[in-house]
């Protein structure tokens, strides 16, 4: 990976010129200093069928036909299988320059853990990753439960709520929004949402012609927070979310940028526009901070474990977009928005990558990154290698300093995960 100088200058660097900032392998001098000894991935699954099915929404917001998708509901396509394939080939190659496996490594079972979500697309992302990381290795893909049920580590419910809970949680949703609140979060999306009724037509609709839904026009969202399920809402950005999301998979799939939006003649920033509608329902849901530890506290408690498992080198943990969400705002990560992707906070298939070395100083430290496919790559499937890789974006943990080489001492990432999982512990429930 490249080596970061993290600075203020830097941060704005990356703001205009963010293709200078792929991902690439560490220089002979990093090396000389830092060995890999082990890389912790939680991954988005890759390219997946919208999650509606017939008869829902989706169906009755436009007069248009979507995408013909290669997969039923919710599961992973052929097209996100091969992304998931260069992915999986790209970090073989990583790894090897990085010293952490030689080629065709054939690893033990201690070394490597492949361990997915027991939903189709999780398992199946998993699945083409590591044939692709581990071609010649008999390594298991490790899923509690038969397709398509949540794992307890990856589900993001809330498993403790009481009044207090409820009412600092709404909160610290509703100062997303400013002195606005829940409303101004509404219509901070106002032009997201007229560009996303507008690519559906959506007032020629069977929903419009019911009297059901003209316009992502009710900005009074309802949050909806009880034990034992994942935070919910009710109102406009829920419903342009449902859109937002089939949206940015058909982009992804439609080779036809025009077919891909209805026969409209749509700009990049107007695809950025209808995925932003994503991007802020995932943060009003999941990255509430007191949300964020509640939700997220059986994989963060699992991700330290990996993180200081003996003999372990290598772990990849594949979920969900929401998991990477309340992961990252529990471990508090300073705010970032992604270069070179329509999806700024967790497009498709991406990857917080923690690397952990061990200095010739004796100490341990440690590199986080969120590793992405540009928008371009995942709609063209390009080739992914050391000559033409994917994204990395640093992570900066708020009031954490990296070294001269751009590294966390490994001591204060760790205790920087037993904050976030001892939070889960101050949380009332009594409900």
């Amino acid at each position: 990976m490249r080596q970061f100088k993290h600075s203020v200058a830097l941060l704005l660097l990356l703001a205009v010129a963010p293709s200078l900032f792929a991902q690439k392998q560490r220089s002979q001098e990093f090396k000389d200093k830092y060995t890999l000894s082990e890389a912790v991935i939680l991954s988005r699954h890759n390219i997946r069928a919208p999650l509606s099915t017939k008869g829902s929404l989706l169906e009755k917001v436009t007069t248009h036909p979507w995408f013909a998708w290669t997969a039923g509901a919710s599961e992973l396509t052929s097209r996100g299988g091969a992304l998931e394939n260069q992915f999986g080939l790209y970090f073989r190659k990583w790894a090897v320059d990085a010293g952490l496996f030689k080629e065709n490594a054939n690893p033990t079972k201690d070394e490597v853990n492949i361990y997915a979500n027991s939903m189709q697309r999780c398992i199946a992302t998993a699945r083409y990753f590591t044939t692709a990381f581990l071609p010649v290795a008999d390594i298991q893909v490790n899923h509690r439960y038969v397709p398509s049920k949540m794992d307890p580590v990856f589900f993001p419910r809330l498993t403790k709520i009481s009044e207090s809970f409820k009412k600092e949680a709404l909160k610290q949703i509703a100062a997303m929004g400013g002195k606005r609140g829940i409303r101004g979060i509404n219509e901070d999306l106002k032009k997201a949402y007229e560009i996303t009724a507008s690519t559906l037509d959506l007032k020629d609709s069977p929903a419009c012609k019911e009297g059901k839904l003209c316009a992502f026009d009710n900005y009074n969202t309802e949050i909806l927070l009880e034990r034992g399920e994942e935070p919910r809402m009710k109102g406009s950005l829920k419903d342009a979310n449902t859109c937002s999301d089939a949206f940015i998979l058909q982009y992804y799939e439609e080779p036809d940028e025009k077919k891909a939006a209805f026969g409209h003649d749509l700009t990049l920033e107007d695809w950025t526009q209808i995925a932003r509608i994503k991007d802020v329902y995932g943060d009003v849901l999941f990255a509430a901070p007191i949300v964020a530890v509640n939700v997220a506290h059986p994989l963060l408690t699992y991700m330290y474990d990996e993180l200081n498992a003996k003999g372990r080198k290598f772990s990849f943990l594949c979920g969900h977009d929401s998991n990477i969400a309340s992961v990252t705002a529990a471990l508090d990560v300073e705010p970032y928005e992604l270069p070179n992707s329509i999806e700024k906070k967790t497009p498709i298939g991406s990857k917080v990558v923690i690397e952990k070395y061990e200095g010739k100083d004796g100490k341990l430290y440690c590199d986080i990154n969120i590793v992405y496919q540009t928008t371009k790559q995942l709609r063209g499937i390009e080739q992914l290698n050391l000559q033409n890789p994917p994204m990395v974006y640093p992570l900066q943990l708020k009031g954490l300093k990296r070294n001269a080489d751009g590294l966390y001492l490994m001591s204060d990432v760790n205790a920087r995960f037993l904050q976030a999982i001892r939070a889960y512990d101050k949380i009332e429930d009594s409900l």
